[in-house]
């Protein structure tokens, strides 16, 4: 069954389900904007697929709706397709392999599985062959399994821990307390946010750079009021540091690429008349904007700050040095992230 077949059936799912009435073929028809022997082979199948659709005769017009007795045991307040829209999302939880979240949410996935007729469960599978989320890179966080146990339990009763830690751009591990405000999880990475007690201020911490942990005795009163996402405003991604504003220039030939995502918050774009894309941006740090405007290659044209465009002249001539064969291969230190995501 194909992709669109299935995506409109679930949309006529959803939509029989809402309707307090019922709907009929005409209207689903429109709503779809296929012919109406197309939504009738539509209901046909979802009447195979298990579904308890029935017409009932109004206003001269037959409507579709679901049987009124119908429940599938439902565990309340769910709907049915609030369960077979959680059930799809299976993929999402894969990186999360081996610790007690994948382990919990297994858990809801049986449950569902238990629930839903065998056909509806054949119906789903097909959905589920068409459509995948895939999540790369991740990092396998089964081994941290009791460390992520001990920081969930720390920030549920705001209690204090005490754990070494191993910065990106050092070789030396510190010991940090910290107050555990939010478990983070980003671009295939999980952080610990909190407020770092050796920095005096809220840091950002990943998760697989912590080599040992304790959870204390010692309670702490969380900021009222604090927001994960006015936190993170000014973050290209992850970084915190100095607030710069930034001006790229996109190739004509990326220009409708670049411009259909939305890569921050504060960006800006104008097209030019030779067909390319201004972006402008304010972000925090530049180390991890410049990352992207490299990964763009030719197609992407730093025109300011200039302390930017020196970084990736540098880096692209250490990169081309390298490939002629003029310097040692290995890598120059450099830090990924800024000063707030305690890389100190």
């Amino acid at each position: 069954m194909r992709g669109d077949q299935l995506a409109r059936q679930w949309r006529i799912i959803r939509a029989v389900e809402a309707s307090r009435n019922g709907l009929t073929v005409t209207e689903l028809a429109e709503m779809e904007n296929k012919g109406v022997r197309t939504i009738y082979r539509d209901l046909v199948a979802l009447m195979d697929a298990g579904f308890p659709l029935y017409t009932q005769r109004e206003d001269r017009a037959n409507r579709w709706a679901f049987i009124d007795t119908f429940t599938f045991k439902l565990p309340p307040p769910f709907t049915l397709t609030e369960l077979m829209s959680l059930y799809l999302y299976r993929d999402l939880v894969r990186v999360f392999k081996g610790t007690a979240f994948f382990d919990s949410l297994e858990s809801v996935f049986k449950k569902i599985r238990s629930t839903l007729p065998p056909k509806t469960l054949s119906f789903l599978e097909r959905i589920q062959s068409a459509y995948h989320v895939g999540i790369k890179p991740y990092r396998e966080y089964g081994q941290l399994r009791e460390i992520l146990n001990q920081i969930n339990d720390a920030t549920l009763h705001n209690r204090r821990i005490e754990m070494i830690y191993h910065p990106l751009r050092r070789k030396e591990e510190t010991l940090r307390k910290v107050d555990p405000y939010k478990v983070w999880f980003f671009d295939g990475t999980m952080y610990l946010i909190g407020h770092c007690h050796l920095r005096g201020e809220v840091r950002m911490f990943v998760m697989d750079r912590i080599k040992m942990l304790r959870v204390t005795d010692e309670k702490f009163d969380p900021p009222e009021g604090f927001d994960l996402d006015e936190f993170m405003r000014h973050s290209f991604k992850v970084m915190h540091d100095e607030l710069y504003p930034v001006k790229v220039r996109i190739s004509p030939e990326w220009a409708r690429w670049a411009g259909e995502k939305i890569w921050h918050e504060s960006q800006k774009a104008r097209k030019m008349e030779d067909g390319s894309l201004e972006l402008t941006f304010q972000v925090a740090g530049l180390d991890e904007i410049k990352r992207w405007v490299m990964s763009l290659g030719p197609e992407a044209y730093v025109i300011e700050p200039e302390k930017l465009r020196e970084m990736v002249r540098r880096d692209l001539t250490r990169t081309l040095s390298r490939y002629e064969g003029r310097v040692d291969v290995r890598l120059p230190r450099s830090g990924m992230y800024g000063r707030r995501e305690s890389s100190k």
